[in-house]
């Protein structure tokens, strides 16, 4: 007898999506806006990876003589040393900002990832399973929304030390049930389809069935919603970064660096503006993004349908 090949015939789903998502992604990059947005990350990315280790300053570095420079064309400060000033200990500005974007950048995709896993594992479960797995599974996620996020953070990360592997994973841990919803929509639908029990008769395990037929399909909607998502981590991020409850100085990040500058707001309010600018460019690149690609999706969706 000749083996039958399980991940062959039922695969035309997955390759239809797959076509969907290439036209997606054209056609978002056809926007100005996304290609704007795309244009803005890309510039902060790469100054972020590289001008901290080319311009050799250490961002925690204190030089007195130097503190509460203005930035260029600001004041008297017309040197290139500190394009965009000094604090009031004398470490660069530029220089923080952009390691401050590392780590606000790092934990956001981090705790996105985190969001991911846990979401998707749950969500998948509960959506092919149903029943008693699923009555479980979504009262779980019923309980986890009722806790407001940044409650949760600021409950564990006050009786523990907020470092970034803490943040990551309370951050993470207490935003799954969106994703875990999403996958379960898609699943419960998916399920019932030909190509699904023409799997099961052909001797395919459910574990296989899940990660090679019904996981890709669950990826062009997910993958819209992370990419929002990072940047609404990146928020949080800064908000326990502002508080206390985030990355420890001397380390830099956008919230502990606000945080200091807040006192100088009337003769050095550079200090905290600067990190906000960055922040904020950041945040409406990735928001760019995530509008026009969702907005793509809706266009190659309801044209298809």
């Amino acid at each position: 007898m000749t083996s039958i090949d399980t991940t062959l015939a039922p695969a035309a789903p997955a390759l239809r999506t797959a076509s969907l998502s290439r036209r997606i992604w054209k056609q978002a990059f056809a926007s100005f806006e996304f290609r704007l947005g795309l244009g803005v990350f890309l510039v902060l990315a790469l100054a972020a990876a590289f001008y901290p280790e080319i311009s050799g300053i250490d961002p925690t570095k204190m030089v007195v003589r130097d503190r509460l420079l203005p930035p260029m064309f600001f004041g008297d400060n017309w040197t290139i040393a500190h394009p965009l000033g000094t604090d009031q200990i004398g470490r660069d500005m530029l220089v923080r900002s952009l390691v401050g974007l590392r780590y606000s950048f790092l934990i956001g995709v981090s705790t996105v990832a985190v969001m991911l896993v846990i979401g998707c594992a749950l969500g998948m479960l509960a959506g092919y399973y149903g029943g008693k797995v699923d009555a479980v599974i979504m009262r779980l996620t019923d309980a986890q929304l009722s806790i407001p996020m940044i409650i949760l953070a600021i409950s564990v990360l006050g009786v523990s030390r907020p470092t970034i592997p803490a943040i990551i994973l309370v951050l993470g841990l207490s935003s799954w049930p969106t994703y875990a919803r999403v996958t379960r929509s898609v699943v419960m639908t998916e399920r019932k389809r030909e190509y699904v029990r023409a799997a099961q008769v052909m001797g395919a395990s459910n574990l296989r069935i899940m990660l090679r037929l019904l996981a890709p399909l669950i990826l062009p909607p997910i993958i819209f919603v992370s990419v929002l998502d990072v940047a609404r981590m990146m928020i949080f991020e800064s908000i326990l970064g502002f508080i206390g409850l985030g990355v420890q100085p001397p380390t830099p990040t956008f919230g502990n660096i606000i945080a200091d500058g807040r006192k100088y707001l009337l003769n050095a309010w550079w200090i905290a503006t600067l990190p906000g600018v960055f922040l904020g460019l950041t945040l409406t690149s990735i928001n760019l993004m995530g509008a026009t690609l969702e907005r793509a999706r809706n266009r190659v969706y309801g044209g298809v349908s």
